[in-house]
């Protein structure tokens, strides 16, 4: 399957979409060069050897085809991962599953490793993450600008 599918495959049948409630991290970044934005839920639990891993994980995005996808593998991916274990995935390898993306899209691998980033490593701040960490407001509150109104458009067929 060629990338361009593979990216639009995978955004279309996206899982783990979704705000989480009681999740034990969350972390959002944006990019100021592109303008997507992504929120990351996370949820541990205990295993029986004493590790705490990954249980589950959720996003919301506003972004194209290509963030969307990989945010959707990334949920996947971490799952019955450490947290260090997770924050040592590349965004080479959150994308991998879809080939090589193009390089006007590696940006939006790297929003991903970003927001993992901000919800294991919270110290360790993203460079595009300017974003409130507030898990009481919403993506959407978070683009509301001071004056005025903001439309979102959500184009499945963008990439």
């Amino acid at each position: 399957m060629e990338t361009t599918e593979a990216i639009e495959q995978a955004a279309l049948s996206s899982k783990n979409r979704g705000e989480m409630a009681h999740a034990d991290a969350i972390g959002t970044v944006g990019s100021e060069n592109c303008g997507d934005m992504l929120r990351l839920w996370i949820k541990f639990k205990d295993e029986k050897d004493g590790r705490r891993v990954i249980d589950k994980a959720s996003f919301q995005s506003f972004g194209c085809q290509t963030a969307i996808a990989v945010a959707s593998l990334a949920t996947e991916m971490i799952r019955g991962k450490t947290a260090s274990e997770a924050l040592a995935l590349s965004s080479q390898e959150l994308a991998a599953p879809l080939g090589a993306l193009p390089p006007m899209k590696i940006h939006c691998a790297q929003l991903v490793e970003e927001a993992l980033q901000a919800a294991l490593a919270p110290e360790k701040k993203a460079p595009s993450s300017k974003i409130s960490q507030s898990p009481a407001s919403t993506l959407v509150d978070q683009l509301q600008p001071a004056q005025g109104k903001i439309k979102i458009r959500i184009n499945p067929r963008t990439s």
